[in-house]
């Protein structure tokens, strides 16, 4: 009786021991199944934004592990996660798998799409009757991505974004009206005289900047040192015309800001004070639509037609800034304007009265008189009389 007795307790607890050793692997595996199954999840939710890849299956429909579809074997849509699916029998529908392959085999059959995400698909004399793709990269990143900002923090964002392009272009106006004062008001210049002709004078440059570019290219490509300076003018053309546009637009800045706080025709102080004012309050005014704008973040509608606004406002300001900019060759050349008012004359003309002119005329001609030589007679002889 003790014997047997012994017997059940030992294999009591040998049972239990075993158990007891086995749960914290199953615990553990548990656990991992789960991260990883969130994981194939954020995988799949950034897969499955794009519309090819839209009919890939849910976390829900892995299973993880090799898995075999057995010759005659007619499963639905099957997939794997961390294991090779073989096909031998059919899959009705598509086939998957994360982190591993897809291998058909001969006599293997897949009616619907074939997807490998992180491994590849093989035929090995099977077939696919949908689409092959094999899914590499890594998407975590992608799921990490912060969704579109709501309410404050969008306005936050957007006013921000306004206000730096603000500081920046206040910054480069500033320089230029220290170093490049005179240029920019022969632009602005153009601009007030015929803003029209500036802005058609800037359509038709921006048509044209691409093919210029391609033209000077090829123009380049008939010398072996042209080749070698293409990169080169090109960077040098993009930097010419972006410094042409950025010139032409802080010259439309100040001639918006001089309607408000005019010109300055006094002292040199005042000179550069009111130049400053207007530049400043000039961006103010064009770049107030995309201030409005971002207001109106929290507004998906109200936003898009603000900002449909803001850029066609800021494009004609840039297109007519471009254009003055290139019909005074930079600023180097001022525009001619001709004024009725003024008599052709030239150069040498003097505006002194006819009267003066006629009298000046009679006192020459009598000093002429007088200062000639009298003609002397002579005698017969010789002797003068």
């Amino acid at each position: 009786m003790i014997t047997p007795l012994l017997r059940v307790v030992r294999s009591a607890a040998v049972v239990l021991a075993l158990v007891v050793s086995a749960s914290p692997g199953a615990a553990q595996n548990t656990a991992a199944n789960t991260t990883q199954r969130a994981e194939l999840a954020a995988v799949l939710t950034t897969l499955r934004r794009d519309a090819e890849t839209k009919a890939l299956p849910t976390a829900d429909a892995f299973t993880f592990g090799d898995r075999e579809v057995l010759p005659g074997a007619e499963p639905g849509p099957v997939a794997v996660a961390n294991g090779t699916l073989h096909v031998r029998g059919t899959v009705n529908g598509d086939a998957a798998s994360w982190h591993g392959n897809i291998v058909v085999h001969e006599g293997g059959r897949i009616t619907g799409n074939a997807w490998a995400i992180g491994g590849k698909v093989l035929l090995l004399g099977g077939t696919v009757e949908g689409d092959m793709r094999a899914l590499d990269g890594d998407f975590g990143p992608l799921e990490r991505v912060p969704a579109r900002l709501d309410g404050a923090a969008a306005v936050l964002h957007q006013g921000a974004l306004a206000f730096g392009w603000l500081v920046v272009l206040l910054a480069v106006g500033i320089g230029v009206l220290v170093f490049a004062s005179p240029n920019l008001d022969t632009v602005g210049d153009g601009i007030s005289r015929g803003f029209g002709r500036a802005f058609f004078a800037g359509l038709a440059a921006q048509f044209a900047l691409l093919p210029l570019m391609i033209l000077m290219i090829v123009a380049l490509c008939l010398t072996v040192l042209g080749i070698l300076l293409i990169p080169f003018a090109i960077v040098a053309y993009v930097l010419a015309a972006a410094g042409l546009v950025t010139l032409g637009y802080l010259a439309m800045a100040q001639v918006t800001g001089q309607a408000f706080v005019g010109v300055g025709t006094g002292a040199e102080i005042d000179r550069r004070t009111k130049a400053f004012k207007s530049m400043l309050l000039g961006l103010v005014v064009l770049l107030a639509p995309w201030f409005v704008a971002s207001a109106l973040a929290w507004s998906p509608k109200g936003e898009l037609v603000m900002h449909n606004l803001a850029v066609a406002i800021t494009w004609v300001a840039g297109t007519a800034g471009l254009g003055a900019a290139l019909m005074s060759r930079g600023g180097k050349k001022r525009p001619m304007r001709a004024d009725p008012n003024t008599a052709t004359s030239t150069g040498w003309a003097t505006p002194t009265p006819v009267a003066g002119v006629a009298g000046v005329a009679g006192v020459a001609g009598v000093a002429g008189v007088a200062g000639a030589r009298r003609p002397e007679s002579y005698t017969t002889g010789g002797t003068p009389q």
